[in-house]
């Protein structure tokens, strides 16, 4: 007997705690291994679904099965656009509108040609199935982009081809499942192609009116702070829900059309929903992957053959590289970018979910390989959650296209200080950037060749200049308390509270300004402040760089150097890491520590370089 058979019904509750507990775990963990997350994700659903029956979705949770995975879908969607503010496309312009008017129709027609060629499928169920093969997946390149770390161009160009072909991928397909009911049944033409206009329509303008609503309910402080997200929430289902009933899967674009609006409307909330959104649609696409990956039939399989493997390798190894190729064809991009786009394009959550309900639609209209659309999704989008999740980010390396071989560190504020910091980073070949709104105070930097932006990092300037996915670490440095705290405060959630720091404010022992812990950055240096570290740099100090090594540890260093400011350690990767002082400073040998001096030391580290060389 199957392990499903004797396996008893889950209760709903404790199915769907099982739902999170795997997908945030299995992100978790990926975190910790610095492995795609998906991968895991993936693995875990199939492990306590079809392998042990543990979990059966349609079995343990019921009906809302699949309204879950639509209203999840959906939410995602949203999401996605609220991140795309016309302002980050910049010189990534002109390929995207290619990427979505050029290569959605042409992926369109080669997924089609290698449906029908190669997995050996009727025209019928390959211009359905190929219509929705034009997604690349909002809910696999945001992690992976994530953990890749490419540079701002390219890593534009695959999350806005993502989000904006979902919504186009899931129109095509209804498109061609509509062709498909005209010639099989009664229906006419007109009637068909009135009801795919009208509903397009519909979901554009509706998408839009609601989001242009909301922007301006929420500039006139129409609606509470407190309120904002839950009526966000409420009408992105609404809207979604309104436009579904009109055309099937038109929801999907309704929604991702208001998320852009709202997110091109200069909201002053705009950053706290978009946060919530995120938090949110991490939750949902664990949840939404592992539920997919535990409901799979592994008999659905069993009916596909070696064709349907040549089918995903056609469709990885030439369908996604010609569509690309062509559709980028005589544009500005670097070559190389290209190519890194060409050879990614994994396939997610619409991509299943679609499939397998239009395979059903096609099987009730009596075209028999309907019911292979299904199982072919599912290993076309494990084979590209595989493949493009592992090798991303060295292709990307190889490629020279990432943000950076070593993440670097922002120091916030042109000062003696920063600038010396900064210019024995540099030679330890940590990258590092300081900002500053006074270009007076940069001069120096300039002149040592450390990597200068001249303006406020919070600015809009600063968001399309300054390449973030190259940073890991922000210095609040100025001689500005308040501001540091705020520099601290907004770049937490984009950079991890763990990787910003501050210095000390000058009365921050005094209770009566203290500060709760959700303001500001960590301490470091001893809690040192503006004033006092740069007039230790004043009196003659200096930061030195030393390699830890078996014979020499830190408790010997400690031992030499009492009066030392540790601010940090580079591991052995070159990796900076700031040392806070409630922190237990954990460094190995070939790891260097990064410390202010006092002269005497900074001179007889001098002496040791002079007799070195």
């Amino acid at each position: 007997m199957a392990i499903e058979t004797e396996a008893a019904a889950m209760d709903p509750v404790a199915a769907i705690a099982l739902v999170g507990a795997l997908g945030v775990g299995a992100q978790w963990i990926a975190w910790q291994l610095r492995m795609p997350a998906i991968v895991l994700m993936l693995a875990a659903g199939l492990v306590v679904g079809p392998l042990l029956g543990i979990f059966d979705p349609g079995r343990d949770i019921g009906p809302l099965y699949l309204p879950m995975i639509s209203i999840a879908v959906a939410i995602i969607l949203f999401e996605g656009g609220l991140t795309l503010n016309f302002h980050t496309l910049r010189d990534a312009a002109e390929g995207v509108k290619r990427l979505v008017f050029i290569g959605a129709p042409l992926g369109w027609l080669l997924s089609t040609l290698a449906l029908r060629f190669g997995a050996g499928t009727t025209w019928e169920s390959a211009a359905v199935f190929g219509g929705i093969m034009i997604v690349t997946g909002p809910t696999v390149i945001a992690p992976l982009l994530r953990s890749a770390r490419l540079a701002r161009r390219p890593a534009a160009l695959l999350q806005w081809e993502a989000i904006l072909n979902d919504p186009v991928g899931a129109l095509a397909a209804v498109l061609a499942l509509e062709v498909v009911i005209v010639l099989r049944t009664s229906e006419q033409v007109s009637g068909a192609v009135w009801s795919l206009v009208l509903g397009i329509g519909v979901a554009t303008a509706l998408g839009g009116a609601v989001g242009y609503a909301i922007a301006w309910a929420f500039n006139r402080a129409k609606v509470p702070e407190y309120m904002k997200v839950p009526v966000l929430f409420v009408l992105v289902l609404a809207v979604f829900a309104v436009s579904d009933s009109l055309l099937h899967e038109s929801g999907l674009l309704a929604v991702t059309v208001m998320g852009i609006v709202i997110a091109n409307a200069n909201l002053p909330s705009y950053e706290e929903l978009r946060r919530f959104k995120e938090q949110a649609t991490v939750l949902l696409v664990s949840g939404v992957f592992i539920l997919l990956a535990a409901s799979l039939n592994f008999s659905a399989l069993s009916q596909l053959t070696w064709r349907s493997i040549l089918f995903v390798i056609v469709v990885l190894s030439v369908v996604r590289p010609v569509t690309v190729f062509l559709a980028l064809a005589f544009t500005q991009l670097p070559m190389r970018e290209k190519v890194l786009v060409a050879t990614t394009g994994p396939r997610g959550v619409v991509l299943v979910a679609v499939a397998g309900l239009f395979g059903e639609r096609l099987a009730e209209l009596g075209i028999e390989d309907g019911a292979l659309i299904g199982p072919l999704a599912f290993i076309l989008v494990a084979a590209s959650v595989v493949v493009h999740g592992f090798t991303l980010a060295p292709v990307a390396r190889f490629l020279k296209v990432t943000a950076a071989e070593v993440p670097g560190v922002i120091l916030v504020g042109g000062s003696y200080w920063t600038t010396a910091l900064a210019e024995e980073l540099k030679r330890a070949e940590v990258p590092v950037l300081i900002t500053d709104p006074n270009r007076g105070h940069l001069r120096r930097a300039r002149e040592a060749g450390i990597d200068t932006f001249f303006g406020d990092i919070l600015s809009e300037g600063a968001e399309l200049q300054v390449d973030m996915n190259g940073y890991k670490i922000v210095i609040a440095a100025t001689d500005n308390d308040a501001y540091n705290t705020l520099v601290a405060t907004d770049l937490g959630p984009e950079f991890g509270r763990e990787n910003v720091y501050q210095l000390g404010r000058e009365k921050m022992a005094n209770a009566r300004h203290a500060l709760p812990s959700s303001l500001g950055g960590r301490n470091f240096a001893k809690r040192a402040t503006y004033n006092e570290l740069n007039r230790l740099m004043w009196q003659g100090w200096g930061f030195v760089v030393t390699r830890m090594s078996e014979e020499y540890s830190l408790e010997d260093w400690r031992a030499q150097r009492p009066e030392a400011r540790l601010i940090g350690y580079i591991d052995a990767a070159g990796e900076m890491h700031l040392v806070s002082g409630d922190d237990e400073v954990n460094v190995a040998p070939g790891h260097r520590l990064v410390a202010m001096v006092p002269p005497e030391d900074k001179a007889q580290e001098a002496r040791k370089s002079d007799t070195a060389a």
